[in-house]
């Protein structure tokens, strides 16, 4: 199974912003400051009562040149919502059979988290070859995904948490390493 083309979109924009906004005002800003950077992709997570305000707006206002994306997806409810609002693509920290069956009735590409070989496994038994992998600071960062790569040569990861300016160009030379995410690039 191709996981929904969630592939093509991460590949066609190597750095996701990750985004939690707090109100109206950070919108236009944010679109601002990822535009003047040649970023069109944008990642607005569940994390404040304004998120789904946000999203909305967002799409409405930019959807024709950015890929906009829900993140901390983590429930039948939430994929739901992502559907009715016609979100390119959803993102989730965590994974479940559930949610991953969800994901996949939903048809809008995804990418569910992972941090453990055995996570990794087991979802790739039902047919997912692409991860999240957070938060990729606290589970080994480079030297974890260096080791997946020997060990899961097929999979490909966009790795978040901790992912900063500084770190970033070594995750994305990484073979199994197709984008990065983090909030650095919205500052």
């Amino acid at each position: 199974m191709k996981q929904n083309n969630i592939k093509d979109i991460l590949k066609k924009n190597p750095l996701i912003p990750v985004a939690t906004i707090k109100d109206i005002s950070q919108i236009e800003e944010y679109y601002l400051k990822l535009k003047a950077q040649d970023i069109f992709c944008i990642e607005i997570t569940l994390r404040t009562d304004f998120s789904w305000k946000a999203i909305e707006l967002f799409k409405a206002n930019y959807g024709q040149e950015f890929k906009i994306g829900v993140g901390t997806v983590t429930s039948k409810e939430d994929v739901l919502k992502c559907k009715s609002m016609g979100v390119d693509f959803m993102v989730s920290p965590g994974t479940s059979i559930n949610l991953i069956e969800e994901f996949n009735k939903s048809g809008i590409p995804y990418i569910s988290g992972v941090s453990t070989p055995s996570e990794i496994i087991q979802f790739m038994e039902l047919g997912c070859n692409c991860f999240k992998f957070f938060p990729a600071n606290i589970f080994g960062g480079l030297e974890a995904l260096k080791n997946f790569s020997n060990l899961f040569s097929e999979i490909q990861f966009c790795p978040t948490g901790g992912i900063n300016a500084s770190n970033f160009k070594d995750y994305l030379a990484l073979s199994n390493v197709i984008s990065v995410g983090g909030s650095w690039l919205l500052k």
